[in-house]
């Protein structure tokens, strides 16, 4: 039963990695907080050998002349006839066979192992994550909870939960499809680590940027800012470290192969690729992308204001509906953005 026992060990590290030196401490409080139970809080020992495969249980009582207490003391003559060696004021150690153990104890012992276990698994999960933190992480749907709208997913043999407010707006998941979550959070609790992914994090944009851009991902072109609303719009502006690299081109990629896989993923949402530029008017000018009649940009860069004039015609494009292009470019260059159109001349 005991070379079982050890083989359960070797296969609870090997399928979930959880060391045997953990559930080994693990089952030595399980057998003592057993034999306590049915033996009046009783001191206990217990010899865990993992070599010869064997599990040996004794309770110990002091080597006493007169036993006032014989749940915790023994006298000479009976110490002798369980190891001849005893002697008055030492320790008699008397082994207690686990098939003894009552129905409750056991209970209790196996109660103690699995929580072990748990305990093991929610600690191994928490800093499996934690290492995740602000990654991409690949996932597929599970189930759709049709009340809520929330999706059950499987990331790495794990079962997570992704909330419709973290989804992205619009979007419509389908169990069995395959997509990608970020990472926004990690919490060690008592009851499991809780994990909080989304799909509406500017994060997600980032790392698929890095994940489908090489250049990206090697250093060649670095994403300087970035700007989000969910399923709606998104703004990168991004630099090449080497001046023959077109940061723009690059993330765009050969027929726009590369920025349309990040579009597929994003259930549409629309990308602007704007190259960033250390000079405020320039880069402003390229935030209002896809306005391109942009007159003139005054900027006062102590406050971090700017007016800018454009073309009366392209006004509306400038500011964008509900005025999202202008408060895009706002959050992606940090600058306060007043836009005007240029007066009409008139004939006199």
């Amino acid at each position: 039963m005991n070379a079982e026992f050890f083989a359960a060990l070797e296969a609870l590290q090997e399928e979930k990695g959880i060391e045997k030196s953990y559930m080994l401490e693990k089952i030595e409080t399980a057998l003592i907080t057993a034999f306590k139970r049915d033996n009046n809080n009783a001191n206990v020992r217990v010899y865990l050998n993992e070599e010869k495969k064997d599990i040996r249980v004794f309770q110990l009582k002091n080597i006493v002349e007169n036993v006032e207490d014989p749940v915790l003391q023994i006298d000479l003559e009976s110490a002798k006839k369980i190891n001849p060696r005893c002697v008055l004021g030492g320790v008699a150690e008397i082994e207690f066979k686990p098939k003894d153990f009552g129905r409750i104890s056991a209970t209790t012992a196996k109660q103690v192992i699995i929580q072990g276990i748990r305990e093991a698994e929610r600690d191994m999960l928490a800093k499996e994550f934690e290492n995740k933190r602000e990654e991409l992480l690949p996932a597929i749907v599970y189930k759709i909870f049709p009340d809520t709208g929330d999706a059950l997913l499987t990331i790495e043999k794990n079962e997570m939960i992704l909330l419709s407010s973290e989804m992205i707006p619009g979007e419509t998941l389908k169990e069995g499809s395959d997509i990608k979550v970020y990472v926004t959070e990690v919490k060690n609790q008592a009851r499991g680590p809780i994990v909080t992914i989304s799909r509406k994090h500017s994060g997600l944009v980032k790392r698929l940027f890095e994940l489908e851009v090489p250049e990206i991902a090697d250093g060649t072109v670095i994403i300087n800012a970035l700007a989000r609303e969910a399923g709606s719009r998104t703004k990168v502006a991004v630099s090449a470290s080497n001046p023959d690299v077109d940061p723009v081109g690059s993330c765009i990629g050969p027929k726009r192969i590369r920025v349309n896989t990040i579009l597929k993923e994003l259930n549409g949402e629309k990308i602007d690729i704007i190259k960033y530029s250390d000079e405020p008017e320039e880069y402003i000018k390229a935030a209002l992308s896809p306005a391109t009649a942009i007159l003139e940009v005054f900027v006062n860069p102590e406050e971090r204001t700017c007016r800018v004039l454009v073309d009366a015609q392209q006004l509306s494009l400038a500011i964008g509906k509900e005025g999202q292009n202008a408060r895009l470019a706002a959050r992606l260059t940090g600058y306060k953005i007043d836009i005007k159109a240029q007066p009409e001349e008139r004939d006199i």
